[in-house]
C-alpha cells in the first residue's frame, strides 16, 4: 500500500476510535423517580350569627337593650385573635345636633348570657369608634377568648348591652335621630409553624 492509503486508513481508524470513545461516554445505566407534591392553603372564615346585632326604634334616654351574638370560625385554620372596628353614621332628623349621638350610647360587653352583670369592657360608641381594632381586641376579646383565640370549628357567644344614657340634662336635640352602626370583625391567623 502506498503511503497515502496507509495515512488515510490511519486517520479513518483514529476518527472511528474517537467516535466510539465519545459515544461510549453516553452509554450508562439510569433510573428515575418523580415526586408528586401538594401545597394546599388553609382557610380563615369568620362568621357572625346573627349578622344584625341590634335594630331598635323609639328609644328614649334611659332605655337599655341586651343582645347576644356568636362569632364562628368556619375555616380550617385557628384564629389567634379577633378584632373589632366600629363606625357609625348619625342621622340628624332636625339638623339641630350640637353633640354626637354616639357619645350618648353606652356599650357594655358582657361575659355570657347567664352572667349579665359581669362587664368585660364598657365605653361609648363614640369612644369605641376612635379606638384601634387592636386595643379593642385586648379589652374585649382577649378576656373572653384568651390565649386560644378562636380555634377552627368553634364559636364564642358574646353579649352586648346598649344604653341610651340619661345624662339628666336636656337631650331634646336627639328626638327623631337615628344612628346606623357598623361593626367589622376580623379574624387573624396564628403564627406559621414547622410542618
Amino acid at each position: 500500500m502506498n503511503i497515502k492509503k496507509q495515512l488515510g486508513m490511519g486517520i479513518m481508524s483514529a476518527a472511528l476510535g474517537i467516535i466510539l470513545i465519545g459515544g461510549g461516554t453516553y452509554a450508562y445505566f439510569s433510573d428515575s423517580e418523580t415526586s408528586s407534591n401538594t401545597f394546599a392553603a388553609g382557610t380563615l372564615d369568620l362568621a357572625m350569627d346573627p349578622t344584625e346585632v341590634i335594630d331598635i326604634d323609639n328609644l328614649k334616654p334611659g332605655d337599655s337593650m341586651i343582645r347576644d351574638f356568636e362569632l364562628h370560625n368556619n375555616g380550617t385554620l385557628d384564629m389567634s385573635k379577633v378584632t373589632l372596628e366600629t363606625d357609625y353614621n348619625v342621622i340628624d332628623a332636625n339638623g339641630d345636633n350640637s353633640e354626637d349621638f354616639g357619645e350618648h350610647i353606652q356599650v357594655a360587653f358582657l361575659y355570657n348570657m347567664n352572667n349579665f352583670d359581669e362587664v368585660i369592657y364598657e365605653t361609648t360608641l363614640a369612644e369605641l369608634k376612635e379606638m384601634s381594632p387592636e386595643a379593642i381586641s385586648k379589652n374585649i376579646f382577649y378576656p373572653e377568648l384568651g390565649d386560644e383565640g378562636l380555634p377552627a370549628g368553634e364559636y364564642h357567644d358574646l353579649v352586648v348591652k346598649f344604653q341610651f344614657v340619661d345624662n339628666g340634662a336636656d337631650q331634646n336635640q336627639f328626638q327623631g335621630d337615628g344612628l346606623e352602626l357598623e361593626w367589622t370583625f376580623t379574624g387573624y391567623q396564628t403564627d406559621g409553624e414547622q410542618k
